[in-house]
Formats: structure tokens, C-alpha cells, sequence
């Protein structure tokens, strides 16, 4: 079964058996209705994939992969903040009329510094030092820009990934202040598990592990009885990843460029409302 389905259920039953609620709090989060979306919260949930095993995707839940990866490259490889170079709708709701979140996600990713070696944007800088410096302890990225944090329509969730070379594998830690478990956990797994194997490709090294490690992990109040089906769902076997392997350069990278073969899941649709 999927190793990525038992530690979801793990952080759930966790989350609801022994979080924190805050509503003894006020809360900035709203539902449609204007109703306060209160939650269920543990701190500081770490967990650990290792993609040299399995790629982990759920199957107690299907998980939209093409979508993912749309999204990983609309932030990593387009460094775009305009909704208008997305194709799925899920920032419609924080967009401005001209399609853009503010100077949030791609964005940051695009802004050069100066370095000895050159100008780089954060992207190109790790690029750069997974060829020329692996040894390295300072190959990171970080989107949580206090400057610039009152021109985003929405502060940055999972806003650090810092890489680690070691022997022939790459390894990786996603920081994240914020995580909605039901509707983005397994979905920012995905993107960051495919981040890191396309940094290791171009890179001329192996995947290893990636560490998700999470503030504040969540259940919204009416997600509830969704989680509480959805744990119960049978685990089945984790689909095999497949990478065009002829890609050597980052920026060439497609969503087609992935597919899963052997990917079952639980199909059932589930209507998740999503605060504001």
C-alpha cells in the first residue's frame, strides 16, 4: 500500500484526536456564508518520503497530478504570478482584475540578486549550485519576503525549499507555515516531490528524500466528516512515476513530461468548501 496514504491518515487521526481547536479565537478565515472557519490544528508535523522508494501520491483520495504539476511549473519554471498562465482555476478567488496575486510565489522566485559568480534568480541560483557546488549548505529558496508582503494578495504557505546533496542523491526540506491537510497536503507533496526529481535530473543526480515539515497542519471544522470518510478508505499500491528521461534542462520540462502509470485511487468527488 502507499506509504504516502498511511502517513496521511496518521497525521489526521492525530490532528483529531489530539489537536488544539481555536474557537475560543477570532480567526481570519471565512466560509461562503461569512460564517468564521475555525479548525483543528497540531504544530510542527514532520514527514518524510523517500522518492528513491515510491512517489507519494494518494490513494485514499485521488489527487489531480497533471494540476500539480501545472502549478509547480506556473511558480518554479514560468516565475508567474498572473492566473492567466495557469490552467487550473484554484487562484481565481485571489487574483485582481488583471489576473495577478500580487508580488507572491513566482514572482520571488524571479527577482535576481547579485552574486560573485553573476546575477541569479532564486531558481537559477540552485540550479546553478547543484553543478558547480553540491557540497554546498546554502542551496535554499525563501518566497516569504516581508517587503513585499502587503503587495501579495496572499502571503506564501509553503514558502522555503532547501537542498542537500549527498553521494549521488538530492535531498529536500518544503517549509511550510500553513497547510489545509484535506484540501492541499498531499497536493503540495506532489508538487515538491516533482520539483525535486526534475532539479535532480538536469542535475545529473538521483532523487532522495524529501522532508515536509509543517507549522501549523489543519482540519477545517466542515472538513470534518469528509477526513473521518476519507481515512477509512482502503490503501492501494502507489503508482510508478515515469520521467521523460531525454530532459536535461529544467525550463524544458512540460506536464507531459510525467505520467503515472498504475494509478487507482478511491474516486469518489467530494464537495470540499474552501475558506477565504
Amino acid at each position: 500500500m502507499s506509504k504516502a496514504d498511511n502517513i496521511f491518515i496518521d497525521n489526521m487521526r492525530d490532528i483529531l484526536s489530539n489537536g488544539v481547536w481555536d474557537t475560543n479565537l477570532e480567526v481570519r478565515p471565512k466560509w461562503s456564508d461569512g460564517t468564521p472557519a475555525h479548525t483543528v490544528k497540531k504544530f510542527g508535523i514532520v514527514n518524510r518520503y523517500d522518492l528513491s522508494k515510491e512517489f507519494p501520491i494518494l490513494t485514499i483520495r485521488r489527487t489531480y497530478f497533471k494540476w500539480c504539476i501545472d502549478e509547480i511549473l506556473w511558480i518554479w519554471q514560468k516565475k508567474s504570478n498572473n492566473i492567466k498562465d495557469l490552467k487550473a482555476k484554484i487562484w481565481d478567488q485571489w487574483a485582481d482584475e488583471k489576473g495577478s496575486i500580487g508580488k507572491a510565489y513566482g514572482y520571488q522566485l524571479g527577482v535576481k540578486h547579485k552574486y560573485k559568480e553573476g546575477e541569479f534568480d532564486q531558481v537559477d541560483r540552485v540550479l546553478y549550485d547543484l553543478k558547480h557546488n553540491p557540497a554546498s549548505r546554502r542551496i535554499l529558496t525563501n518566497i516569504y519576503n516581508f517587503a513585499d508582503l502587503h503587495e501579495m494578495n496572499l502571503y506564501p504557505c509553503a514558502y522555503s525549499m532547501t537542498f542537500n546533496v549527498s553521494g549521488d542523491r538530492l535531498n529536500g526540506i518544503l517549509n511550510q507555515r500553513s497547510n489545509d491537510m484535506l484540501t492541499a497536503n498531499n497536493w503540495n507533496v506532489v508538487q515538491y516531490a516533482i520539483l525535486l526529481i526534475m532539479f535532480a535530473q538536469v542535475s545529473g543526480l538521483k532523487a532522495g528524500e524529501l522532508v515536509h515539515v509543517i507549522a501549523d497542519a489543519h482540519i477545517y471544522d466542515r472538513h470534518i466528516p469528509i477526513v473521518e470518510e476519507i481515512i477509512k478508505m482502503p490503501c492501494l499500491p502507489a503508482p510508478k512515476l515515469v520521467v521523460d528521461p531525454d530532459i536535461k534542462n529544467f525550463y524544458d520540462f512540460t506536464v507531459d513530461s510525467f505520467k503515472l502509470e498504475d494509478y487507482k485511487f478511491n474516486d469518489k468527488k467530494y464537495d470540499i468548501p474552501v475558506a477565504e
